[in-house]
């Protein structure tokens, strides 16, 4: 990832923000196959915070009980990425001095960074109740709440977060993807705007726009959004991403995959790109082309909707019955009590074992009228 991207919001380095993309997914009414479920990295590692920290080592070595140590090396190593060793040392400072808030604020960042969603609220309510106020707090419990998935308190705690700082771009960011949440597009779209004014060179709040645009079938100003970003970050993948897109909008499939094709190679975790080439390559029949991109795909994304059954059936197509029974025995395992799910676990089953099963249907047979008989000397039978 590029330097641009990865000093998004200096504050939020240590965070790991939720899968964004599956909020447009949820508010657009979007196909299955948009609903995401990677996560958008914000965090970094830089030289000079780690450097910082350990210079830190030979005074705290000097005066092992002083607390302010450990929390000061806590805050470097927050900011250089180094999660475990940061929520090591705030955890010492709090077992030495455990009245100042914020100590308990440096453990709600570490343990957000380590996705312990209520842990983190838990330590910064303790935080808040200790007497730290400050717009960070209630921006890294803001976009804990959006993490999962309260939006209206997320955008209650962003809203006390730019009482405090009116201009935080970060603030603003997070509670235009809340109002997204919210399927609040017209706000959604003025916060994310807000946002990108403050930091108009930033290519995450750029592949936000784009990928918004794009959700709601407007590619012309989702490809304005995304040359934009690409000009900044020029190896951002989600942002080649938006741009192939932008083309698959406009009937230009070509154009679109060679754009998917890049975007792959440029960040391998991005389902979506992989999910794009399997289905252009299922309109062609390429199954053999199709499926090293939907097991990518699944391998970022197991639920993704329709992902398992085309792989499935491309590799049955493709006579890999063993491989295709177990795809088909977990939709039968996601799907329970579907039939038909059940039904090609079975029949695939017998394949892979070399058992043919006889799928010709049967002759239908008219039924025979059945033969009246009558008592003994009824009429009709001339006794």
């Amino acid at each position: 990832m590029s330097a641009t991207v990865s000093s998004f919001l200096g504050f939020l380095r240590p965070f790991l923000l939720l899968p964004l993309t599956a909020l447009l997914a949820t508010a657009c009414g979007a196909g299955a196959e948009e609903q995401p479920e990677a996560m958008v990295d914000l965090k970094t590692v830089q030289s000079g915070p780690k450097i910082q920290a350990e210079e830190l080592d030979g005074a705290i070595a000097r005066q092992p009980r002083n607390a302010s140590l450990y929390a000061r090396r806590a805050a470097f190593r927050l900011d250089a990425g180094q999660i475990e060793p940061a929520l090591q040392d705030i955890t010492q400072a709090l077992d030495l001095d455990d009245t100042p808030g914020e100590f308990y604020f440096l453990k709600a960042r570490a343990l957000r960074a380590q996705g312990k969603l209520q842990s983190a609220l838990a330590a910064a309510d303790i935080a808040s109740r200790r007497g730290y106020a400050s717009a960070e707090l209630n921006l890294l419990v803001g976009e804990t709440h959006l993490a999962s998935r309260h939006y209206q308190t997320a955008i209650d705690y962003l809203d006390r977060a730019l009482q405090q700082e009116p201009d935080h771009t970060a603030a603003l960011f997070y509670k235009g993807m809340a109002h997204v949440g919210l399927q609040d597009t017209t706000q959604a779209l003025d916060y994310l705007r807000a946002s990108l004014a403050r930091d108009p060179r930033q290519p995450e709040t750029l592949h936000q726009l784009a990928f918004l645009s794009n959700a709601y079938r407007q590619p012309a100003n989702a490809a304005l959004y995304a040359a934009r970003g690409l000009k900044v970050a020029p190896n951002y993948g989600p942002l080649w991403y938006d741009y192939g897109r932008q083309f698959e909008l406009q009937n230009q499939p070509d154009s679109a995959v060679r754009i998917y094709a890049r975007t792959v190679q440029l960040d391998t975790t991005f389902y979506r790109a992989d999910y794009r080439l399997a289905l252009a390559a299922l309109k062609t029949r390429k199954y053999a082309v199709a499926i090293p991109h939907l097991q990518r795909a699944l391998r970022r994304a197991p639920r993704l909707a329709g992902a398992r059954q085309m792989l499935a059936e491309s590799l049955e197509s493709l006579g890999r019955y063993p491989e295709a029974a177990d795809q088909y025995r977990l939709l039968v395992a996601e799907n329970p009590g579907n039939r038909h799910w059940t039904y090609k676990a079975w029949k695939v089953s017998n394949r892979a074992r070399g058992i043919i099963v006889d799928e010709t249907p049967r002759r239908t047979v008219e039924p025979i009228e059945p033969i009246s008989i009558q008592r003994p000397g009824l009429p009709g039978l001339g006794l």
